[in-house]
């Protein structure tokens, strides 16, 4: 894993580099944490990866955002690269900011993987249905600033409350493939719905692994998001 400094705007962004081939890049969760997917044996195969950190967290420099500023952070750091257009991979928040990313620049996103994302709403049966089954989630040890989880989560509700989310949604063209964890105690069913909205949408379940099954089942995490960047991108097996 290569460490490299990019600055976007006022802030210098640590981004983690690994592997060849088609560019993807991969965003942690949270919001506000630090970039816990930044491992080698994590990264999609056959794929250049990149880890960026998020602004204002961990080896990150700035501090609480929004989430319009979280997407020009990663325009900022496609461009300093040199990509052209990339696979987006998030898990759990990474993939709602990686679903408002392809919406609002397309031309930049080559497709989207969302794992274990919520989906852009406040459903409260949903939530309700998260913090019953809170008790019974594995615990997974992760550092988040709490400052930067605050304002990126008021930022979310902003985007869920937009007149023109569910238009954008429907008229983005990009190859949108949504995985959900079997065990997740977060209800899958408002990802289905973004998979039988979009107009390229996909729905899949990985049977028998929680939310953080990177953690607990990291071969499995490998796998899954390998062949899920490969199909999304036109190169299934």
């Amino acid at each position: 894993m290569e460490s490299r400094i990019v600055r976007v705007g006022d802030a210098a962004l640590h981004v983690g580099v690994t592997g060849d081939g088609p560019d993807v890049v991969v965003l942690s969760g949270g919001p506000g944490c630090v970039q816990y997917l930044e491992r080698d044996d994590l990264a999609p195969r056959e794929h250049r990866a990149w880890f960026p950190e998020p602004r204002g967290v961990g080896r990150s420099g700035g501090g609480p955002h929004t989430m319009e500023e979280a997407v020009a952070d990663l325009e900022g750091i496609r461009a300093a690269a040199g990509v052209d257009r990339w696979i987006v991979l998030g898990h759990s928040w990474g993939a709602d900011l990686a679903v408002r990313y392809a919406v609002e620049h397309p031309g930049s996103v080559a497709a989207v993987v969302g794992v274990a994302g919520r989906g852009p709403q406040l459903d409260r049966t949903w939530s309700e249905a998260y913090e019953a089954g809170k008790p019974s989630e594995p615990a997974v040890e992760i550092d988040w600033v709490p400052a930067v989880h605050a304002a990126l989560s008021r930022s979310f509700t902003e985007w869920a409350h937009r007149p023109d989310l569910w238009r954008g949604l429907a008229d983005c063209a990009v190859p949108m493939r949504f995985v959900a964890a079997g065990d997740d105690i977060r209800p899958s069913w408002p990802l289905e719905q973004l998979a039988a909205l979009v107009p390229r949408g996909r729905f899949t379940t990985v049977p028998g692994v929680p939310h953080d099954f990177w953690f607990t089942h990291p071969g499995v995490w490998t796998e899954v998001v390998t062949d899920t960047c490969l199909a999304a991108a036109g190169h299934g097996r």
